[in-house]
């Protein structure tokens, strides 16, 4: 594990403070930048989430696929989450937060779009994280590599329904072709120029080599591209955001805990399952905090293409990315020390 991806939510933290600072010195031209967009489509941004997904997006080996009946319990238990479980339960709970328990709280306006951001930040399982979050608990890799291969698949044809659905379901117009646009520009066009990437590195392995050792250098080059994608993109939202955040210091604590109460919801479930379905730990936790994580790069794009950079569901997902970090490494850190409540390695073909 590199050294930024080590101190990730210290470097989130200073991009946040710097965001806010500069937002809050420089308006005219964050809000010229903010006006760099074409079809809802902010230039900047795009460019940035691509730093940060393309790398990912190389490590996916599709070929993994055909491994998936080896070991099916793992799977059975983050797809169930993924896309059976965390989409609904983070919808419920964005109603029940913003238009229940805070309802004196929430400007009833403001308060759909909110749901919305929690909505997008549920139907978007990670990718991009998962392999740090795997590494930091001695993750079985080729395991989570299946997870995510399988993960992205599924993303490409279900998360565009399902957040159709529970955006309809909470009365919020669902404008298709700017949803279907985000898809493709930050799920399916990566993918396929990942595909193409490993093909071609494989093709350029040195005679007597392997094309994964090939593949592994070049992620290692391009891997700092991602976190600083990351950073760049905190820093522009919360620079958008900045003086949305200094007003209503209480809404980002009244977005965060709804947030909190589904990661570690989630988690306690997925986990769960997996403890009592007797998991190798390898397994269990990476398929635990899959089901936890979520895809927010994904989530950003879709709520800028969506509903603009000034919006409450933007402000949300951008929560996410604040909330998502030191709560995953909280939720590693626990994981690890309990890692003897589960089987020390897989049954071949059980797990």
């Amino acid at each position: 594990m590199g050294f930024f991806e080590r101190y990730l939510s210290v470097w989130v933290g200073l991009c946040i403070i710097t965001g806010l600072i500069l937002g809050t010195l420089l308006p005219d031209t964050f809000q010229f930048l903010a006006g760099l967009q074409y079809g809802s489509v902010n230039f900047l941004v795009a460019v940035l989430i691509w730093f940060m997904v393309y790398p990912m997006m190389v490590s996916v080996d599709f070929a993994s696929l055909k491994r998936i009946h080896e070991r099916p319990k793992g799977l059975v238990i983050t797809l169930v989450v993924n896309w059976l479980i965390k989409p609904f339960t983070m919808a419920a709970l964005g109603v029940l937060f913003f238009e229940v328990l805070f309802i004196d709280l929430i400007d009833p306006a403001n308060a759909s779009q909110y749901i919305a951001g929690m909505i997008l930040l549920g139907a978007a399982p990670c990718t991009a994280m998962v392999f740090v979050w795997s590494q930091l608990t001695r993750g079985d890799a080729n395991y989570t590599l299946v997870q995510v291969s399988l993960n992205d698949v599924i993303m490409i044809f279900a998360f565009a329904p399902i957040v159709a659905l529970l955006l309809g379901v909470t009365d919020i117009r669902v404008p298709w072709e700017t949803l279907l646009l985000s898809v493709g520009l930050y799920v399916v066009i990566p993918l396929v120029a990942g595909a193409l990437t490993r093909l071609q590195l494989t093709r350029q392995a040195d005679p007597g080599t392997q094309g994964d050792a090939q593949i592994a250098r070049f992620i290692d080059t391009v891997k700092p591209f991602s976190i600083l994608g990351l950073l760049g993109t905190v820093i522009l939202l919360f620079g958008f955001q900045g003086q949305v955040i200094l007003d209503q210091p209480l809404l980002i604590v009244l977005i965060a805990i709804p947030l909190l109460v589904q990661s570690y919801g989630i988690f306690a479930l997925a986990y769960a399952a997996a403890y009592l379905w007797r998991v190798p730990f390898n397994v269990a936790a990476p398929c635990a905090l899959i089901g936890t994580s979520n895809f927010f790069e994904l989530a950003v794009a879709v709520a800028i293409g969506l509903f603009g950079l000034n919006s409450g569901a933007a402000l949300v997902t951008v929560v996410g990315v604040l909330v998502e970090v030191p709560v995953m490494l909280s939720l590693v850190a626990f994981a690890n020390r309990t890692r003897h409540w589960f089987p020390a390695a897989a049954d071949t073909g059980s797990s």
